[in-house]
């Protein structure tokens, strides 16, 4: 008879795990682990190769997509950060020293170091110039992207972390302020700043729509370029500290606190899945074909097709 009990319990707790897969809640994925430097931060993808800021060991680590294969790992300076991709070079915010690394993407050979100062943190591209955020002075900074000659630095909100372009404006995620500033790109001029949940820290545009990632209420909002007007607040996963990504159809974002990646439908912030990563997920992007994911604590950066 206990046996029998025994068994009815198993096959009721495995029926349990298939409806949970086949809903998503626990997703099977295929996944393939890469080892990069010491406590990856962020990464970039120059349309061939993932680059991976190591804060930990002031390196960037390129990877060829098509196998994970390393191809280098290039010094830059202390702590570094926010990492973007400009057609031909790839820049690197360290966040320590408070300098901006510019690299040769073909060979990573080192092309400049400029100073900002305060603390840059994130940085992108806006098809001319770089824009990085400084945390300690609560602005972001305007490169020529040419010869990182600096053009304009610009007051934005309480510790600025992501920044984004639109196709027009740049839009940053500021952390303490629990804000999310726009700037027009051509001047720097404020365009606006709207209110979000605590702690903005992930920041991306889906071709439509402005998405920002909040740490402290583990939830994404989504927001109209135009107006700054929030279309909805959605649930994810625990400790939502990195970059968003968006891969066409779905928004894809990281949890440090649960070492998840969360997956939604970006036309109605439906969560579609959430995958099993390595621990303290910080980083993450999109190649096209495959999402990737920087592993803080572990160390390493995992591929998940995303299909």
């Amino acid at each position: 008879m206990e046996r029998r009990r025994f068994e009815k319990h198993r096959i009721g707790l495995l029926l349990f795990l298939v409806l949970l897969t086949s809903q998503g809640l626990v997703a099977q994925k295929e996944t393939a682990h890469f080892e990069v430097g010491s406590r990856p931060v962020r990464m970039t993808f120059d349309g061939e190769h993932i680059w991976v800021t190591n804060t930990g060991s002031d390196t960037v680590t390129k990877l060829r997509t098509s196998d994970g294969v390393t191809i280098g790992e290039y010094p830059v300076g202390k702590a570094p950060a926010g990492v973007t991709f400009d057609g031909e070079n790839v820049w690197v915010a360290n966040r320590v020293d408070g300098t901006i690394s510019k690299l040769r993407a073909a060979d990573g050979i080192s092309l400049g170091l400029f100073e900002v100062d305060s603390e840059p943190f994130g940085i992108t591209y806006d098809g001319t110039h770089i824009w990085v955020t400084q945390r300690q002075s609560d602005t972001v900074t305007k490169l020529r992207a040419t010869d990182g000659e600096m053009l304009g630095r610009f007051s934005v909100g309480k510790v600025p972390v992501g920044v984004v372009f639109d196709g027009e404006n740049i839009w940053v995620a500021n952390r303490d302020g629990h804000t999310v500033s726009k700037l027009r790109a051509s001047d720097g001029r404020t365009l606006g700043t709207f209110e979000v949940g605590r702690t903005p820290v992930g920041i991306t545009f889906d071709g439509e729509n402005i998405w920002v990632g909040h740490v402290r209420s583990n939830t994404v909002m989504k927001l109209r370029p135009s107006d700054g007007k929030a279309l909805g607040t959605y649930p994810v996963g625990d400790r939502p500290r990195s970059q968003i990504v968006f891969d066409g159809t779905y928004i894809w974002l990281t949890n440090s606190g649960d070492d998840t990646v969360t997956k939604l439908r970006a036309s109605d912030g439906t969560v579609v899945d959430t995958f099993k990563v390595g621990k303290g997920p910080r980083a993450i992007v999109f190649d096209g074909s495959a999402v990737w994911v920087g592993n803080t604590d572990s160390n390493n950066v995992t591929r998940l097709k995303s299909n």
